[in-house]
């Protein structure tokens, strides 16, 4: 069956600059001497590291590079995940001519390799590692049949052979103290890239993010501030996890800032409450969000909406225009909170089905399962001019949904199934939705099925059934539509 249409871990390459003014009163950043420790420890490891090959002749010195790079108290909020990254090689300068022909993928490869070996630039090197990651995630698996076990068994080994190569490089390029090196070696660790059976490593990351720390690398400061605050690689140490937040708050890291500032709105990581300073955090935060760290936006729009006393003011129109940039950089919450405002006129909203739809067709797309339980009822009655009524594409966001895990999205499929509505009835199949949704605590759910212990068939209507399909004035319209009426 063909999935709904649509009416519409951390980036690893990417470096923050910035300067720390306004920052000193939050306390001192890391002492150098703190990384002292790992900074040898982790060399001598490395020269002591059975893996490692020649891929560079020994004799070049090593050198350092010093590059000039540059739960809220209002909701409990928790930090969700940031869309994918970017591409991390962006090649759309490249316009090839009439007459040029594609080299094939591993032509490309040995040609890069060639250069890269010549050369004695480690940033041309580590590009080399970084493309060689890359092509690793997207080369080509065949589809694992009887007949063609060990055209599989090569393409993986192939893959896993590249991948051994590009560690192995970076590797000799952190061990010589190349800073994007090392970050974006403890990224691959972190994300299970080179590591036994592909498992996160955080006892190899956690060492490398702070040899990138003490480089001055921010994302590297904010990641080691992570793995001191849950214990990944390290012990559970608050204290040190503040420095580091610290740290790459110096350097206008919007996810330190955005962090610091919960910690100070709720009193975490040794912080005494205090709303006003958590505020301030959340506004710098706020002011340098990006795709994969739009939470401050959402934050204080959640803030406005309530207000604080003596430090956040109610204002409902900065609110949803917070809520706003949050939502075109991506972020599922924000844009399901418009989605609600528009659809019911929320918050000094007015009720628009086309925003509604909008707003949770973007939150929709990045997986969050109300947004697609949200277009279910969107579908069941349509919006004339906006969204034609379609019980299909209703029964797929609603299965979408189920799929995610929300209970009564899982009665809805399981009801959908039962009377026929954008599928095919099937008793068996409503059934194991039922239990699914009853298993969650559905309380209509566990009447449907009570109902069919009585009856060997059940029948449309009765307890927790679907009342009706149109608002609750009976117009097909979507104004102002229940869905209570609808679904519940």
């Amino acid at each position: 069956m063909r999935g709904p249409s649509y009416p519409q871990q951390y980036d690893s390459t990417r470096s923050r600059g910035g300067s720390q003014n306004g920052l000193s009163n939050h306390g001192p950043a890391p002492n150098e001497e703190q990384y002292d420790a790992y900074d040898q420890g982790y060399a001598q490891n490395q020269a002591d590291d059975p893996d490692a090959d020649d891929f560079y002749n020994a004799s070049h010195p090593p050198s350092t590079y010093f590059p000039d790079q540059s739960r809220s108290i209002a909701t409990q909020s928790v930090r969700a995940p940031s869309p994918p990254p970017a591409p991390i090689l962006d090649h759309s300068h490249l316009r090839p001519g009439a007459q040029a022909a594609l080299l094939s993928h591993d032509r490309t490869l040995e040609l890069y390799r060639a250069n890269a070996k010549k050369t004695q630039d480690p940033d041309l090197q580590f590009e080399f590692a970084v493309f060689m990651i890359d092509a690793s995630k997207t080369m080509p698996i065949p589809e694992n049949t009887p007949g063609n076990l060990l055209v599989v068994e090569k393409a993986i080994e192939k893959r896993e052979d590249l991948i051994k190569e590009a560690i192995t490089l970076l590797k000799r390029l952190a061990d010589r103290g190349h800073m994007p090196a090392q970050y974006f070696l403890a990224d691959c660790y972190a994300n299970g890239i080179g590591t036994v059976k592909g498992k996160q490593d955080f006892d190899r990351a956690y060492p490398l993010f702070v040899l990138a720390a003490k480089h001055g690398h921010a994302d590297a400061a904010y990641r080691a501030g992570t793995c001191c605050e849950n214990g990944w690689g390290c012990r559970r140490e608050s204290p040190k996890a503040l420095q580091f937040y610290r740290r790459a708050a110096a350097s206008l890291h919007p996810g330190a800032m955005y962090r610091l500032g919960v910690a100070e709105l709720n009193g975490e990581l040794t912080l005494s409450k205090s709303p006003k300073e958590g505020v301030k955090w959340l506004k710098r935060s706020a002011e340098h969000s990006t795709a994969e760290f739009p939470h401050a936006l959402h934050e204080l729009a959640l803030l406005h909406e309530r207000g604080i006393d003596n430090v956040v003011f109610v204002d409902y129109e900065y609110s949803i225009e917070l809520l706003a940039q949050s939502a075109e950089l991506g972020y599922a919450p924000s844009a399901y909170r418009l989605g609600e405002c528009y659809e019911y006129g929320k918050n000094g909203c007015p009720s628009d089905p086309a925003l509604s739809i909008h707003y949770y067709n973007i939150a929709a797309q990045q997986g969050h399962r109300d947004a697609c339980f949200a277009l279910t009822a969107w579908y069941l009655v349509g919006s004339p001019g906006v969204l034609p009524q379609s019980d299909t594409e209703a029964y797929l966001w609603a299965e979408k949904a189920a799929e995610a895990g929300l209970a009564k999205a899982m009665y809805a499929v399981g009801y959908f199934s039962e009377v026929g509505i954008g599928t095919t009835a099937d008793m068996s199949k409503s059934v194991t939705w039922y239990k699914k949704a009853a298993d969650l605590g559905d309380k209509r759910a566990a009447q449907r099925l009570k109902g069919s212990m009585n009856s060997p068939v059940m029948q449309p209507g009765g307890p927790g059934s679907v009342l009706s399909r149109n608002g609750p004035e009976g117009d097909a319209s979507g104004k102002g539509k229940d869905k209570d009426c609808v679904i519940m």
